[in-house]
């Protein structure tokens, strides 16, 4: 039964070895699914072949697709490359894994999910927050009721760096949070809007704010930046009973705390009544393996992936780019 698992899963490429995809290779690896890296820097390429001996490398799209042992093509490259490299490897029958966000047009998405959905071939986009340990605890302690009703999320990702050229902040930081919010929302919001200032490059954001307003009246607000004198990455949900706060760059114990805070009714007067935080007790594990596991497991048992295109094509069609 072993040598069966061994035999399907060692079918992976990763195109784009770069600044994230480093990481992809080396989960894949881990995982006996790494057979190719494809990449255009061929110095990177020597290094792995040093590190990864077994693993073949290439530089040409045309080494990955063409082959017939490769049945899943994970693809970490800019922005603006990911729906030409996703369709070609779509047509080819692979199965897909794109890093966020999925494309950068609404209707390169449609064409994607449609080529995806004829071909019966899994099209995975890459929101590792999904997939995180803390936010599928916080999304049960939500779907429960924990929290009461929720009447506001706010979602920091903050840092120097990495600054980029192919797509700006909002494309390139806020997905993690768009998909997370719309998540804990259960609905898409009926209004949008986002500033941002270009401070690097003429028409290249660096800082962008989102404000998200729902039909149920939840409203969510995002800042991103890489123009920030340090690192935040921090979801804060109020809910009527308690709040949460997701804080992704604390030690585990305290990447998710519960506020049992409550505003009180005296001589007509709201008055805030403060409660100790609450520690939650969450199993540790790399965000970044479960989510590859799950792309192995989706397209080697035919099952749905969770961040498939449709899922992901929502924060592409409701927020604009800057």
């Amino acid at each position: 039964m072993a040598k069966e698992k061994s035999r399907h899963i060692a079918e992976i490429a990763v195109i784009g070895s770069g600044y994230w995809g480093k990481n992809l290779v080396r989960n894949y690896h881990q995982l006996g699914a790494l057979k190719l890296i494809c990449d255009s820097n061929e110095s990177a390429l020597e290094n792995f072949k040093s590190q990864y001996k077994q693993v073949e490398t290439c530089v040409a799209l045309n080494d990955v697709i063409g082959r017939s042992d490769i049945k899943g093509v994970v693809i970490a490259t800019p922005a603006e490359t990911h729906y030409t490299l996703a369709r070609e490897a779509l047509l080819a029958g692979k199965h897909v894994y794109v890093e966020k966000p999925l494309v950068l047009h609404e209707k390169e998405a449609q064409e994607l999910i449609a080529i995806a959905d004829k071909a019966k071939l899994t099209l995975m986009v890459g929101h590792l927050l999904q997939y995180h340990p803390v936010f599928v605890r916080l999304k049960e302690l939500a779907a429960k009721g924990e929290l009461g009703r929720i009447n506001y999320i706010y979602s920091n990702r903050l840092n120097l760096g990495k600054i980029r050229r192919e797509e700006n902040i909002l494309w390139s930081f806020a997905p993690h949070d768009i998909s997370m919010i719309l998540t804990l929302a259960c609905e898409a919001p009926e209004k949008v809007h986002a500033t941002g200032g270009n401070y690097l490059h003429r028409q290249i954001a660096d800082v962008t704010t989102t404000h998200l307003q729902f039909p149920s009246g939840l409203r969510a607000h995002i800042f991103v930046s890489w123009l920030h004198p340090f690192k935040e990455q921090k979801l804060v949900v109020v809910g009527d009973k308690k709040m949460a706060v997701f804080d992704d760059t604390q030690s585990w114990p305290d990447k998710l705390l519960l506020y049992p805070h409550q505003i009180k009714w005296r001589n007509n007067a709201p008055v805030p009544e403060k409660g100790e935080p609450e520690r939650v007790e969450i199993a540790e594990a790399e965000p970044l393996r479960l989510e590859c596991e799950h792309f192995l497991h989706s397209f080697t048992n035919g099952s749905r992936t969770q961040t498939d295109g449709v899922a992901s094509a929502l924060p592409t069609q409701t927020v604009p780019a800057v």
